[in-house]
């Protein structure tokens, strides 16, 4: 009994820590203005973009899915992550300063403003598909799992399995709700912030608690345990047969990340509300730094819960859950079970955040009501959010259970929508007079073929190739129809001026050595590196970190030099 009390108390504890504080910080907010609800008033730092992007990222169907992949594939998975780093240094040097200096709201305003309305409508459509039809339903999903697996609800309250799933996705989704409906963007990013905190040290406690197991009490003894026993397991490269093969890092997972950290609203919503150009690009680069290091809380606890426990564990996305029943104090259970809880709330609550958004600023109000008032367009995202709530907590248990797992399942439904997304606005970029038809020819384009090639012809190919194949013939769809039919005027940026876009000083040295620590990762774990030599791993070790030392302070010192030089001089003119 008091190991049960100590348990529910630590988690109410600090999940009413999170509310209280963030009411706190919040609480004189305006919240009755598009910019105060949606963009949090323009005012978040560096520090709390940072947090907000990593826990809106980081959630239980990463947790469990990812885990699970690496429990069947190894350190291959981890691409899915890693490469994440490189996609965020285009955001803080490419995406990030085009978008502030329009002063835009949505992604979807970005494309009526390039394109046309109906192109903002489609967009927006999509966006609002992807996050009703399979985010927030699998975010719920996923963490129901793994709260009534750490908790057995369902013994606690004498109820079936498919009871206490049903429960826990209930309440998940109405906590959620509250914080996305009632607080808008600022209580959403203070809340991140503060679990992620949270997740940062529960997240890095299991795999620390898996390796002393491992090692017999000693981390350094379980790490040397995997690297000799379990080579397979631990590089980088894969085969053919993993989730994800090298190649597809190529065609197909970059794609997917640069999508999903440059284009996708859920994310860059966070970066719109910077306070400056400077503040955004520390918190997009924070996290891109943050990123190299995830592997070790999404891949590694999988690996770990191979390495004891393959014989007990049927399915693969069981495996994070029974590594934490099995490694996990019962003192920390209450506290974990609320840094999880924040994890799914996270992921939920900016979704929802953003999908009320969306509707409001590109649909309701520019086709339904023009000359709404602020205060009502907030009252109406409001109404939508709930509406969202109650509709993903209706269909969230019934997820499919994908044979490939959870997290191969949703990156594959989502290739509806990133990727033909991620084509329009990255031509839109980098073109001027390619036409609004030529957007929504290859819009219409991929979604039929990725239909035909994934419900249709069984096709032998992974889809994450398809993915990289479909990309360039959207790309050449619009450029030809900029060639047949171009835009009468020329499209241009003009600047908003609502933040500073003074640039960061460190910008640059940063984004190199995120990149440089990017190629490191992947050399390190690898045949090229210290996988597969057994004992005899610690010379390559030694040689490959004093390379990648030298190489980083080299590259990050001569870029800071130079860009710090030029802010002085653009500053003494």
């Amino acid at each position: 009994m008091p190991d049960f009390v100590w348990t529910i108390g630590s988690f109410i504890f600090f999940t009413a820590l999170v509310g209280v504080v963030s009411w706190y910080l919040t609480r004189n907010d305006n919240l009755n203005t598009n910019t105060g609800y949606f963009l949090a008033g323009r005012s978040l730092s560096g520090i709390v973009i940072c947090g907000s992007l990593i826990l809106t990222n980081l959630s239980a169907e990463q947790l469990i899915g990812l885990n699970g992949n690496g429990f069947m594939d190894g350190m291959s998975c981890m691409s899915w992550e890693v490469t994440s780093g490189f996609t965020l240094v285009l955001m803080a040097l490419i995406f990030l300063p085009r978008y502030l200096k329009g002063g835009f709201t949505t992604i979807p305003e970005y494309l009526e403003r390039r394109y046309d309305k109906q192109t903002r409508n489609i967009v927006t459509g999509l966006f609002l598909l992807s996050l009703v039809l399979v985010t927030l339903p699998i975010v719920l999903y996923a963490g129901g799992i793994a709260m009534n697996s750490l908790f057995n609800v369902s013994e606690l309250l004498g109820i079936s399995n498919e009871d206490s799933l049903e429960l826990v996705i209930i309440l998940s989704g109405v906590i959620g709700g509250l914080y996305a409906i009632f607080g808008g963007l600022k209580a959403v990013a203070v809340s991140d912030t503060i679990n992620g905190i949270g997740l940062l040290i529960g997240g890095l406690l299991i795999p620390v608690l898996g390796l002393m197991a491992l090692g017999d009490g000693s981390i350094l003894d379980g790490m040397h345990n995997l690297i000799v026993n379990y080579p397979e397991k631990m590089n980088s490269i894969g085969s053919e047969k993993s989730s994800t093969p090298i190649a597809t890092i190529f065609t197909g997972i970059l794609l997917v990340n640069t999508f999903y950290w440059c284009t996708n609203q859920q994310i860059v919503q966070r970066a719109f509300a910077a306070k400056n150009l400077v503040e955004g690009q520390k918190g997009v680069l924070f996290a891109g730094f943050i990123k190299l290091l995830v592997p070790f809380i999404l891949v590694i606890p999988g690996i770990i819960a191979y390495a004891l426990f393959k014989d007990e564990i049927g399915k693969q996305d069981m495996a994070y859950a029974i590594l934490v029943n099995h490694v996990l104090p019962l003192p920390l259970v209450g506290f974990f079970g609320a840094v999880l809880l924040g994890a799914v709330l996270s992921t939920f609550d900016s979704a929802l955040n953003s999908a009320s958004t969306m509707f409001c600023l590109n649909l309701y109000k520019p086709v339904f009501a023009p000359n709404i008032s602020d205060k009502k367009l907030v009252t109406v995202g409001k109404v939508f959010g709930i509406i969202l709530v109650v509709f993903s907590i209706v269909i969230a248990p019934y997820i499919a259970k994908a044979p490939e797992g959870l997290y191969v399942f949703m990156r594959s439904i989502m290739g509806f929508f990133n990727i033909p997304i991620l084509a329009v606005v990255l031509v839109g970029f980098f073109s001027h007079r390619i036409p609004p038809i030529g957007a929504k020819i290859a819009i219409v384009f991929f979604m039929v073929c990725y239909a035909l090639y994934k419900f249709v012809f069984n096709i032998p190919v992974h889809y994450l190739h398809v993915y990289g194949f479909l990309f360039v013939c959207c790309v050449l769809i619009m450029y030809i129809s900029g060639k047949i039919a171009p835009m009468e005027k020329a499209y241009y940026d003009y600047e908003a001026k609502v933040v500073d876009l003074t640039p960061w000083k460190w910008a640059r040295a940063g984004s190199a050595f995120i990149i440089i620590s990017t190629i490191f990762i992947y050399l390190l774990f690898s045949p090229m590196g210290i996988v597969g030599y057994g004992e005899e791993y610690g010379g390559r070790l030694a040689m490959i970190a004093v390379i990648y030392l030298a190489l980083s302070a080299a590259v990050c010192g001569y870029l800071y030099h130079v860009d710090n030089k030029k802010i002085h001089e653009s500053n003494a003119q």
